[in-house]
């Protein structure tokens, strides 16, 4: 494999991998617009290991403090009351008094949520098991312009939906089992290419009323069993059968890219969301599908 493939393939998979919009699709359009040969298990096993550093260094607070809860060994005290909106003040003195949101990694959002631990234990089963049973025959059978393009499609279409109608102000704190299993079973969804998996789960998390922080918040903390387990499975896949000799630039490249760029990604949506919308992700899903579809067509006729 090239190394040029692998810096590109690894920054379309850390861009993708947690933005709502199917990493799976990209990573199947870029080598098949530019006729590149499929990278192989290896170097899945890559950008696996890549994304997961990245969302582990980006929360491992989170998974810190849910672990000292579920101990009795967290000192933390439940987030207090929300303050009044900052006097609107001009001038010199104005960015002083504006009040800064929570920094990276801040847990004033898991509070006193005690089993968020085993919601999300709970809530990674429907995907792990969806994963298991059907990942291979999606990989195999449903990677094509029609399906993958539809998918963005329908789910994009759902993302503006939950935009409209699911307004809430859930946090982190507040989010109970039936929230947990909802999120859970869309992810589920996510072995069907185009789908994506932090698309499925940030769309059925506004669904069930929680603000788009604490939707994206929960995606990613829910998305890294899974993707541990996908890395785990293949990586014990490919020391059974070994790395190949030329393979090892392209998977040590692979894995620091996507990493980098992985994290990058979740620090500048976290701060996209604090203000912003999904509106531009979901055009994006519906241009690229209707372009996917279209390509498809134009192939078969």
């Amino acid at each position: 494999m090239p190394v040029y493939q692998a810096i590109v393939l690894a920054i379309v998979q850390g861009l993708t991998e947690f933005l709502p919009v199917s990493s799976t699709a990209h990573l199947w359009v870029v080598p098949w617009l530019l006729k590149w040969n499929d990278p192989g298990l290896t170097f899945d096993v890559a950008l696996h290991a890549g994304t997961l550093a990245a969302v582990l260094l980006y929360f491992w607070r989170y998974w810190l403090e849910m672990i000292k809860l579920v101990l009795g060994l967290s000192d933390s005290k439940p987030a207090a009351p929300p303050a009044p909106p900052p006097p609107q003040v001009q001038g010199p003195y104005r960015s002083a008094l504006i009040q800064k949101p929570p920094a990276a990694g801040s847990m004033a959002m898991v509070g006193e949520n005690r089993p968020l631990f085993w919601f999300l234990v709970i809530a990674t089963i429907p995907g792990g098991i969806a994963g298991w049973l059907f990942e291979r025959a999606a990989d195999e059978q449903l990677r094509s312009p029609f399906v993958i393009g539809t998918a963005l499609i329908v789910v994009g279409l759902l993302m503006g939906v939950s935009e409209r109608v699911g307004r809430g102000d859930l946090s982190l704190e507040q989010v109970g089992l039936l929230d947990s299993i909802v999120v859970g079973l869309a992810q589920a969804f996510a072995v069907i290419p185009g789908v994506s998996r932090s698309g499925s789960t940030m769309t059925a998390g506004l669904f069930r009323r929680m603000n788009r922080e604490t939707a994206a918040r929960f995606s990613f903390l829910l998305s890294t069993p899974l993707i541990a387990g996908a890395c785990l499975k293949k990586g014990l896949e490919i020391h059974h059968s070994g790395m190949p000799a030329n393979m090892r630039m392209p998977f040590l490249l692979g894995t620091i890219v996507s990493a980098v760029v992985g994290y990058a990604v979740i620090a500048v949506l976290m701060r996209y969301l604090e203000r912003r919308t999904f509106t531009v992700f979901v055009v994006y899903r519906v241009i690229l599908g209707v372009v996917l579809l279209a390509l498809g067509w134009g192939l078969r006729h």
